[in-house]
C-alpha cells in the first residue's frame, strides 16, 4: 500500500461520516413523517411519536381513508399536480434547451444582448412579477385553468442558463458535418446534439420537475375551485381554524413525495454528470 493510499484513508472516512451523518439528520423529519402516517392521529397527538416504532399501535388506516376518500379531492389534486407537472417539464426542456442551443452555438446581432436579459430575469425576484402576470392571466383568460399555472413559468431563466453553458462545451464540427450531409438545422439539433446532451436534460428534468412539484405560491394565486388544487395547496386547505384533517395530511404529504423520488432514481446519473459538466465547462 501506498503512503498516499495510507494518507488519503483517514480523509475519505471523515468526508464518508459527516455526510452519513448529515443525511440522517435530513432524514430524520421524514421518518417521522412516515411513522405518524402509520399512526392513529388521536394517538399521535396524546402519545407522540419515539425513534422506535410502537407496532401495536401502528396499521394502515390513515392510507385506507385516503385510498377510499368519498370526496376524491386528494386524488383530484395528485392527477392534477402530475398533469402540472410532465406538462410543465416537457414543455420546459423543449424550448429552454433550444433558447440555451441556440445561444451557445449560434453566431447573430443581438444574441449577447438576448443572454444578459436571461441573466437579468433570473434576478428579479418572483413576488414582482405577480401582479403583471395575474394580469396577464387573466387577459388570456386562463385562470383557474392548469394552461395558467404552467405558462407563465415554463421557459425558465436558470434553466436556458443551465443548457447554454452545457451546450458551449458541445463540438461544433459535428453541426458542420451534418451541413455537409444536408442535415436542417433542426435534424442537427434533435438527431446530433440532443443524444449528446442527455446528462443536461437528466439534471434539468429532475429540477423542472421538483419546481412544478412543489409551486405554491402561484397556484394559490391562479387557481380558485377546489377539485382544482394542486398538491401543496390541497394539503395546506386541510389545516383549518375549525380542524385539521391529519388523517389525510400526513399520508397524504408521504404519497406526495413518491413522484419526485420516482424521478429522481430514473435520471440521478445524468443528474450528477449533467451538473458537473454544465457547471465546470462554458
Amino acid at each position: 500500500m501506498s503512503y498516499s493510499k495510507i494518507y488519503n484513508a483517514p480523509k475519505k472516512i471523515l468526508i464518508y461520516t459527516f455526510f452519513t451523518i448529515a443525511a440522517v439528520i435530513v432524514l430524520i423529519p421524514f421518518y417521522y413523517l412516515i411513522l405518524a402516517s402509520f399512526t392513529d392521529t388521536t394517538r399521535l397527538f396524546t402519545d407522540g411519536l419515539t425513534l422506535i416504532p410502537r407496532w401495536d399501535r401502528m396499521g394502515f388506516f390513515n392510507y385506507a381513508r385516503t385510498v377510499t376518500d368519498r370526496e376524491g379531492a386528494y386524488w383530484a389534486w395528485y392527477s392534477n399536480s402530475i398533469q402540472i407537472a410532465v406538462l410543465f417539464t416537457v414543455g420546459g426542456l423543449f424550448f429552454t434547451s433550444m433558447v440555451g442551443y441556440s445561444l451557445a452555438t449560434y453566431r447573430f446581432r443581438g444574441r449577447t444582448f438576448i443572454f444578459i436579459l436571461v441573466l437579468i430575469v433570473m434576478m428579479i425576484p418572483i413576488e414582482i412579477l405577480m401582479l403583471p402576470l395575474y394580469n396577464l392571466t387573466v387577459k388570456w383568460r386562463i385562470i383557474n385553468t392548469k394552461a395558467g399555472v404552467i405558462l407563465p413559468f415554463m421557459v425558465a431563466g436558470n434553466a436556458i442558463f443551465f443548457f447554454r453553458q452545457f451546450s458551449t462545451s458541445l463540438p461544433v464540427e459535428l453541426m458542420d458535418a451534418g451541413r455537409i450531409d444536408g442535415a436542417t438545422e433542426y435534424g442537427i439539433y434533435f438527431r446530433i446534439m440532443v443524444p449528446l446532451m442527455k446528462p443536461a436534460f437528466g439534471a434539468m428534468t429532475i429540477l423542472l420537475a421538483m419546481m412544478s412539484w412543489n409551486m405554491f405560491v402561484w397556484p394559490l394565486i391562479v387557481l380558485r375551485e377546489n377539485m382544482n388544487f394542486t398538491i401543496p395547496i390541497g394539503l395546506a386547505s386541510l389545516l383549518t381554524p375549525y380542524g385539521n384533517n391529519y388523517a389525510l395530511l400526513i399520508p397524504g404529504a408521504v404519497l406526495a413525495v413518491v413522484p419526485v423520488v420516482i424521478v429522481f432514481l430514473f435520471n440521478q446519473r445524468l443528474f450528477i454528470s449533467g451538473l458537473a459538466s454544465g457547471g465546470i465547462k462554458g
